[in-house]
């Protein structure tokens, strides 16, 4: 089964105090990369975060956001910086000496003044918040891959159905296609004969030409190619794994034959059928920039 590069997961994870919610989201892209966001302190995540989930994701450009919401109140204490604090001390009573100011000098004053007295917060410790982490990431990561199966299933169905419909057409024109040297003949036939004005006209120079039209507008190698291609086309759809660029190559090789046989039948009704495989080609090229 194929899957998409198009999903949503999303979980939460509770320890202690500490409540997060993990979201996962991801978008096509040519290969697999991920973009984590985390709050500062989680920051040595990263890279765990990344390879859970680059085992579950082969290709596309995935973002997982861990947002923390707070579910309970947090320690929180007041430390002096007895290191600053001094150095105001002596920066002031040198300014004091140095400008021969007197006053008084209290605590107050020196309360007043930034950064000396800090507010630090209970920390998580990390090596318990993990596994509740990695599963709250975990869950993200099934309902993601969930919904990139069902909408990998529906993009089957799509592909499988413009794969029917150009096996349609290239019965077509195989169908139409040895027509196309009679008509000629036909054609030729009454063209000499008009401009001939009842000459006659040696049959085998007619039948050489007739013979050479044949050879350049044969497209019978062409259409077992285009059919050869469908069939690996519906091959890959059933192999495992990430599929889609594979499948982008098999389009661009049946683009390729639906080119040729478009410039060799010299046909118009082939040149039709021909326009139209162009189309569900070009359609299967869109369905599956979204494959996995």
């Amino acid at each position: 089964m194929i899957k998409s590069m198009t999903g949503f997961g999303a979980a939460e994870a509770v320890a202690g105090p500490s409540r997060h919610a993990i979201e996962v989201r991801s978008v096509n892209h040519r290969f697999c990369e991920v973009l984590v966001r985390l709050p500062r302190d989680l920051a040595p995540f990263e890279e765990r975060v990344k390879a859970a989930v680059q085992g579950r994701v082969l290709r596309g450009r995935v973002e997982v956001a861990i947002i923390r919401e707070e579910q309970g109140k947090r320690t929180r204490t007041a430390k002096a910086d007895l290191d600053l604090a001094g150095a105001y001390v002596k920066a002031i009573n040198d300014l004091k000496q140095a400008l021969s100011i007197s006053g008084p000098f209290d605590l107050s004053m020196l309360l007043s003044l930034p950064d000396l007295i800090r507010i630090e917060e209970q920390k998580d410790d990390l090596d318990a918040l993990w596994p509740a982490l990695a599963g709250g990431l975990e869950a993200a990561m099934d309902r993601l891959v969930a919904m990139r199966e069902t909408e990998g299933a529906r993009l089957e169905a799509d592909l499988r159905g413009r794969i029917g419909r150009l096996e349609g057409h290239i019965g077509a024109i195989d169908e139409r296609a040895p027509a196309v040297a009679r008509e000629y003949h036909e054609r030729l036939t009454r063209r000499v004969q008009e401009l001939a004005g009842g000459v006659a006209v040696e049959p085998g120079r007619l039948a050489a030409e007739v013979a050479m039209f044949a050879d350049r507008a044969d497209i019978s190698e062409e259409i077992t190619r285009f059919r050869g291609h469908l069939a690996q086309f519906r091959d890959t759809l059933e192999m495992p794994g990430a599929v889609g660029r594979t499948l982008e190559f098999i389009v661009q090789e049946l683009g390729r034959e639906a080119n040729t046989i478009g410039s060799k039948a010299n046909d118009l009704a082939i040149t039709r059928l021909v326009i139209a495989v162009k189309g569900e080609l070009e359609s299967l090229r869109e369905q599956i920039q979204n494959v996995e």
